[in-house]
């Protein structure tokens, strides 16, 4: 695996680690008003109220909430929808739907403001694993701050409901306990200046990608995605057939990487190419089958074993299970792409299309990628059959073979993928929200986008455009950059953290309804999952104060740089956003400033000094650097800040052309 690649695969699965397995969205029975109109809700105040759900198909409906009645009639599908007139923050209301003999009554209903919070670990991460949390949980007692779990599921297409029953609650120790700590913490701080109920509506999911957030029409609009997203829209109502094409796929990934050797397709029975051994009777982790290379080997290893069929099984239905697999397979029988799952330790069981079993010698394939912790194919090996549509079971094997797969390379993970996939997550956990009103939204994610940091800053933009396609074009977007993780780099370095940070910092700079909370200075070199989701919250209720509420009297962040440009006494740096003045900590000067040439790795330190509201940088490129960075690496030093103590954030801008001053 290359650096980057594996790093971020390692944070993946560590984060993945944190998560309970899930298998994909089976939509629980729709209920005659939507499931997220429960008892104890929030919705959205001064704007027009959606509320949907379902009857019998042409039933007359009444809708009733604060002295105002709706009727309509639901649609051939049963479906009915309606919008009530805006209301002002307060409460508590009544909401009361009727459909012939059928009547549901929300009870307990605020008016106030709703705020959607997603992304990934750092977002889902709960009040009792955030700093001091005996002491926050036993004063968290706020009755206008009401919660609201969006079940994790993922799905390959929309959803109209959720996995499993929801409900609002109202913020006390027992309920806030298990909720996201920086959405919990924001609103806390919020409710301070602005004082209306909050509605917080948390759906998140450790490990993922920013890919399974988005809808496949928006990822499609951006292209590059086709043929993984064709696959997914097959695999919707055709799983064999698109375990096939996607098998197809991997492989020709396989043959076309830049370290392939000719002739080299481990999952074709037969195939000779490359050094197989037999792996131990017992399977399980390959870190603990005694084997050097495989001590503390994170990256790809292949199994194959046969197996003996009569006529009569092959001519069955059969389902190939699998034992726990750590993490990401992709599995083969007979030539036959049969499935991929990324579950760590989850077990598989992969129905196999007609035709792809035979009599006599049969074959599967696995390749099994793993990026932290144990890896591969969980034993005994008793665990590895083919169950028949009879009830029968033939055990394969019992030889297995193995074969270690470095690769600098990362094999394509398939669409239908819950944490990883395109459009997964957006399709089991925010479809099913509707159009339901919104204040704004938080979004705390990036890490597992770090391998490829260079693309980060589209997929967000993308990402944003499609919520506000379904919540409201100038739908407040409060993005968390990423915060500081890693050990501070001797000289510079390349780094995908680096890129993701400045993706978040641009695409927040270019919208007037987005912002960036930092949080670089309150991350953890050892963790990846800092608990300091108090001073998270607080960054993140000044910024929604300024660009959501319009408080002008409020910084919400530290310094912002402004330009880069050469100058007779050297490189200026101009910021904006000082209160008071720079100041810098643990040095006479600010550390962490790099001047840049053209290409990767042509960076150096340079000395930093304050000038009022600007930084000079001198060093020996400081007349021929085209860019300047700071605090650019996974783990960085960060020193420079204003006088209130808020920190400057990493950023690279290029520098404009030379002037006097």
């Amino acid at each position: 695996m290359s650096r980057s690649s594996l790093s971020a695969r390692v944070l993946l699965a560590a984060a993945l680690a944190t998560t309970s397995t899930l298998t994909m969205a089976q939509p629980s029975k729709p209920s005659l008003l939507h499931p997220l109109f429960r008892d104890h809700a929030v919705l959205q105040r001064d704007q027009p109220i959606p509320v949907w759900g379902e009857a019998e198909p042409g039933a007359s409906v009444s809708v009733a909430f604060s002295g105002h009645t709706r009727t309509l009639r639901a649609d051939a599908n049963g479906d009915w929808h309606t919008t009530l007139p805006p209301t002002a923050a307060g409460g508590p209301y009544q909401l009361t739907v009727r459909a012939g003999q059928v009547t549901q009554i929300a009870r307990d209903l605020k008016m106030g403001d709703v705020w959607l919070c997603s992304g990934q670990s750092n977002m889902e991460l709960p009040v009792w694993r955030s700093l001091d949390a005996s002491s926050e949980l036993a004063a968290a007692a706020h009755p206008d701050i009401r919660l609201f779990s969006v079940p994790k599921a993922a799905a390959v297409s929309p959803q109209e409901t959720f996995k499993a029953p929801v409900a609002w609650t109202v913020a006390t120790p027992d309920t806030v306990r298990e909720f996201s700590a920086a959405c919990y913490y924001f609103a806390r701080e919020l409710q301070k200046t602005i004082n209306v109920p909050m509605g917080l509506i948390q759906a998140a999911w450790g490990g993922s990608r920013i890919e399974p957030w988005t809808s496949a029409a928006a990822l499609r609009a951006q292209g590059g995605m086709e043929t993984s997203l064709d696959v997914l829209a097959q695999h919707a109502h055709d799983p064999a057939g698109a375990s096939r094409r996607w098998g197809e796929h991997w492989q020709q990934w396989w043959t076309t990487r830049e370290d392939a050797a000719p002739g080299d397709t481990p999952w074709q029975p037969g195939n000779k190419a490359g050094e197989w051994h037999d792996a131990p009777a017992s399977l399980g982790a390959w870190e603990r089958w005694g084997v050097p290379a495989l001590a503390a080997y994170n990256g790809m290893v292949w199994y194959r074993t046969q197996v003996t069929l009569t006529a009569a099984q092959a001519a069955q239905r059969a389902t190939l299970e699998l034992g726990a697999v750590d993490e990401t397979d992709m599995t083969w029988v007979n030539g036959v792409g049969v499935g991929s799952e990324n579950r760590p330790g989850d077990a598989r069981a992969y129905p196999l299309a007609p035709g792809v079993l035979k009599a006599g010698t049969n074959t599967v394939v696995i390749n099994a990628l793993d990026t932290w912790g144990d890896g591969g194919l969980a034993g005994p090996t008793t665990a590895q059959a083919l169950r028949f549509e009879d009830g029968t079971q033939v055990v394969l094997g019992p030889r297995w073979q193995y074969r270690i797969a470095p690769s600098a390379e990362s094999p394509p993970l398939a669409p239908w993928h819950a944490a990883t996939g395109l459009s997964t997550l957006y399709n089991g956990m925010i479809a099913p929200l509707g159009n339901v009103g919104l204040r704004g939204a938080l979004w705390y994610q990036g890490e597992s986008n770090t391998g490829d940091g260079a693309a980060y800053a589209d997929r967000l933009r993308v990402l944003r455009d499609d919520w506000r396609s379904h919540f409201g074009t100038e739908l407040p977007f409060l993005i968390v950059q990423l915060a500081g993780y890693g050990k501070p780099p001797e000289l510079p370095v390349e780094s995908g953290w680096a890129q993701v940070r400045e993706a978040q910092r641009r695409v927040a700079a270019e919208d007037p309804h987005s912002g960036l909370a930092l949080a670089i200075d309150i991350g953890d070199t050892y963790d990846i999952h800092p608990p300091n989701k108090q001073e998270l919250g607080r960054r993140l209720a000044r910024l929604a104060r300024q660009a959501v509420y319009g408080d002008q009297t409020v910084l919400p962040t530290g310094p912002v740089p402004r330009s880069a440009s050469r100058t007779q006494d050297g490189v200026r740096v101009a910021f904006d956003g000082v209160s008071g003045s720079l100041i810098t900590t643990g040095a006479a000067g600010p550390i962490g400033f790099e001047l840049c040439g053209p290409g990767s790795n042509h960076c150096a330190y340079a000395d930093a000094a304050l000038d009022g509201h600007d930084v000079v940088l001198r060093g020996a490129s400081a007349g021929t650097a085209v860019r300047v960075r700071y605090c650019w690496a996974d783990g960085p030093v960060c020193t420079l800040r204003d006088s209130s103590g808020a920190p400057a954030g990493p950023f690279e801008l290029s520098l404009t052309d030379p002037e006097v001053r």
